[in-house]
């Protein structure tokens, strides 16, 4: 169960897969699938996916529901891989990750489906 305190209603700008994480896109109210941990992600597509120009409510505050992209343990910070799933975000030495929150849950593997806690950021490695 998610417990989301804060949803924001957002146009799609390219195609987004259900569970993945998002970004802003070019307009205001834009998003797009995250496709890198420099990207300024915002949460994730937990109800659908959608397609460009469809409407989507992306959670802000709270609990929400991502796909892994690899394993992660629980209490991890997450970043988005190329594809908007969520890994453990781990920058060298120096070097800048944006996260989009904390894992609440483990994931044994790529494809499983994880609670995190949502809370936007930047880490610094």
């Amino acid at each position: 169960m998610a417990n989301i305190l804060l949803v924001t209603n957002h146009v799609a700008e390219g195609a987004i897969v259900i569970n993945r994480l998002v970004k802003y896109g070019a307009t205001d109210r834009g998003i797009l699938q995250a496709s890198a941990n420099t990207d300024f992600i915002i949460g994730s597509c937990m109800e659908s996916g959608a397609a460009v120009g469809e409407r989507q409510d992306v959670p802000r505050v709270g609990l929400g529901w991502v796909e892994a992209g690899a394993a992660i343990v629980r209490g991890s910070p997450i970043t988005s891989d190329a594809t908007g799933r969520a890994i453990v975000a781990a920058p060298a030495a120096g070097v800048n990750a944006r996260i989009v929150g904390f894992a609440d849950e483990s994931a044994t593997a790529a494809g499983d489906v994880i609670r995190y806690v949502i809370e936007p950021g930047v880490m610094q490695g």
